[in-house]
């Protein structure tokens, strides 16, 4: 029962510097008191005591993932812009044969071309419509969000956390909305679930 005893506290020891280790946090050495004598007769199962660990829970990590206003996107891909984005005014387009808004930017692109995260952020959702393919949002912080559609052989899952630049996949074939306009990414920035012009944010 003495040893039993022993092996508890020290447990108890080891237990709190784990924990004080896992916090980045110092912790003092913390002497194993030794256990009185105990006589025979004694009730040994007394004095057996469990050690309650009063230790704080490790706050869970905050987001590394904000982006804000002043900063800027990269490119999610190297090509021309074949329809800009347009809320204002309705556009052509070829392939519909039919004037329409356009909340997103067409970049003209080629079939297993790489796409890369515009900004740093989780990977909120995964998709397939008929209009864009297999699309990604990106919840980048502070309301914002990035949606790449018209993508194939994914590198990502819902979940990920992305780094800016990092590879999401690559440009499929353009779906049947997009065929006289050729392979394209389709690419949309949101800010509290509204579109925004992504090109105010693109380093150009």
């Amino acid at each position: 029962a003495v040893k039993r005893w022993e092996e508890l506290l020290k447990r108890e020891v080891q237990l709190r510097q784990e924990m004080a280790r896992l916090r980045n946090q110092p912790v003092e050495e913390e002497e194993v008191e030794e256990p009185s004598e105990i006589t025979q007769g004694d009730d040994v199962q007394a004095e057996i005591i469990t050690p309650i660990l009063d230790v704080a829970p490790i706050e869970e990590q905050a987001p590394t993932y904000y982006f804000s206003e002043a900063d800027l996107l990269v490119w999610p891909i190297d090509g021309n812009v074949l329809m800009s984005y347009s809320m204002d005014q309705t556009i052509y387009f070829a392939t519909l044969d039919q004037y329409k808004y356009n909340p997103a930017v067409i970049i003209e692109g080629k079939e297993g071309q790489n796409v890369l995260a515009v900004a740093a952020g989780k990977v909120s959702k995964i998709e397939t419509t008929a209009e864009t393919g297999t699309t990604i949002t990106v919840d980048m912080g502070n309301n914002f969000e990035a949606v790449y559609g018209q993508l194939g052989d994914l590198k990502v899952s819902k979940g990920d956390i992305v780094e800016q630049g990092q590879i999401l996949g690559t440009l499929a074939k353009p779906s049947r909305y997009y065929t006289v306009e050729g392979c394209n990414l389709y690419f949309q920035l949101l800010k509290e679930g509204e579109p925004i012009d992504p090109i105010d944010f693109l380093d150009v």
